[in-house]
Formats: structure tokens, C-alpha cells, sequence
């Protein structure tokens, strides 16, 4: 079985009563819950907890971390970023959603400053499908649609994509590479833009979809990791 943990930084739920409302158990829990559902063997982590919860006992049996940041991004330890960069490199997966884009760990395996432009104006996002033979886009028809949420807008600073599997039209003209997988290490990473905290859109049965798919693709491969450094000769090597 998967083990998958999401963190959140849990500020939101705690400042904002839409936010609350809309999240009652907080992000981290509504999709914890929907995770749950695909049998993922699901934990939960928040910023406030110690070590924000990421524990190295919580990282070495995470096979996928998802991350959802946005106004605390600073508060979270150097050292943890490190731990978790490094789990990625030995293989674990890792989802990043929406405003994570612009957390350290996001930031740390992409190597480029992550911004973007940025709106929000209650317009409508239409998130094409644009790799249909993709497992991420797996049951998704042409493209998801989202009656309101927050724009983000090319250029989005970041590596070209190993994958692009969306790409979101917005009401007042913007586009944004919006499903993007990146390849490191042993590990890979999936990046998934809509989830502003003031919209229910983790509710959205689709958007659920993406994120199962995703984990699942993430996940890592049950494989015996590369041997690193001096190595010894496979064959007989002649003297010269």
C-alpha cells in the first residue's frame, strides 16, 4: 500500500472563517479524505507541529508527500527542505499544489524562482488536457472546468517541464502551464495549479481525480535504488 502524507501549513483555516468554512477538517484533511478513498494508507502534517510534522520517521515511510503553502513559506526550516529534497532524489514522490510553487522545497528541486503572475478576480479557469494519453489525465475529459479561481499567468518561471499534461485558459486571457511533472533523481515531481484556499475547489470531483492520479504516478517504482560512487568492474577488464 502507498503511504502518502499531506502537509499544509495550516494558517489560512486558522485566520480566514471562508477559509474554515470551506475546510472545515483544513485542506490538509479534505484531501486526506479524498485520498483515502483510492485506499492510500493516509497521515497529515502541519507547519506548527514539531518538525512540521515531517519527522524523519514520517519521511523515510512516506512514499508521496503532497504540499500546500502559501503564507508561511519562510517558516519552514532549511533543514527540513533538505530532508525532504533528499527523499526526493532517493525516490519518494511529491505533489505540489497550487501556491506551493513558491515554497522552498518547490523552489530548492526546481533551481529557478517559481514566480508567475497572479489575479484574483472570481473568473473562470478552463484547465485543458493537453497530454490525453497521460496516466495523470486518466478519466478526464478534454479539459476541467472551474466556475472561479485565482489566476496565475505565464511566463511561470520554471525548468521546462519533463511532462506538461494541462494547460489553463483564463476568463481575462491569461494561460499558465498548469500540470507540469519534473523528473529528479529517483524521485518525481508533479505540480498542480488550482486550490486557492478561498474557492472549494478541492471539492471538485475532477480536481480530486488529477490529485489521485498524480500520487499514483509519483509514487515511487519498487526497485532497488542506483549504487552511487568507485565502482567495481562488472567483466574481466584486460591488462593493458
Amino acid at each position: 500500500m502507498t503511504n502518502v502524507t499531506v502537509w499544509n501549513e495550516n494558517r489560512h483555516e486558522q485566520k480566514n472563517p471562508v477559509v474554515s468554512d470551506i475546510y472545515p477538517k483544513g485542506i490538509h484533511g479534505a484531501i486526506a479524505e479524498f485520498l483515502q478513498e483510492d485506499n492510500y494508507e493516509v497521515r497529515t502534517a502541519t507547519l506548527d507541529e514539531p518538525e512540521h510534522g515531517l519527522t524523519d520517521e514520517v519521511l523515510e515511510n512516506t512514499d508521496v508527500l503532497v504540499w500546500w503553502g502559501h503564507l508561511a513559506h519562510h517558516e519552514v526550516d532549511d533543514s527540513i527542505v533538505e530532508k525532504v529534497q533528499q527523499r526526493v532524489l532517493d525516490g519518494m514522490g511529491l505533489v505540489v499544489l497550487h501556491s506551493g510553487h513558491f515554497s522552498k522545497i518547490f523552489k530548492k528541486l526546481m533551481g529557478t524562482s517559481c514566480d508567475l503572475k497572479w489575479r484574483e478576480a472570481d473568473e473562470k479557469e478552463r484547465l485543458w488536457v493537453v497530454d490525453p494519453s497521460h496516466p495523470i489525465a486518466d478519466g478526464v475529459g478534454e479539459y476541467i472546468e472551474l466556475e472561479k479561481e485565482e489566476m496565475y499567468g505565464e511566463h511561470f518561471d520554471i525548468p521546462a517541464p519533463d511532462e506538461l499534461i494541462f494547460t489553463s485558459w483564463f476568463e481575462g486571457g491569461e494561460i499558465f502551464r498548469s500540470g507540469c511533472v519534473f523528473k529528479r533523481g529517483n524521485g518525481k515531481v508533479f505540480y498542480f495549479r488550482p486550490g486557492h484556499e478561498t474557492y472549494p475547489t478541492y471539492h471538485n470531483e475532477q480536481v480530486q481525480l488529477v490529485i489521485k492520479n498524480g500520487v499514483k504516478y509519483v509514487s515511487p517504482v519498487n526497485r532497488k535504488r542506483p549504487v552511487y560512487g568507485n565502482a567495481k568492474p562488472l567483466e574481466a577488464i584486460s591488462a593493458k
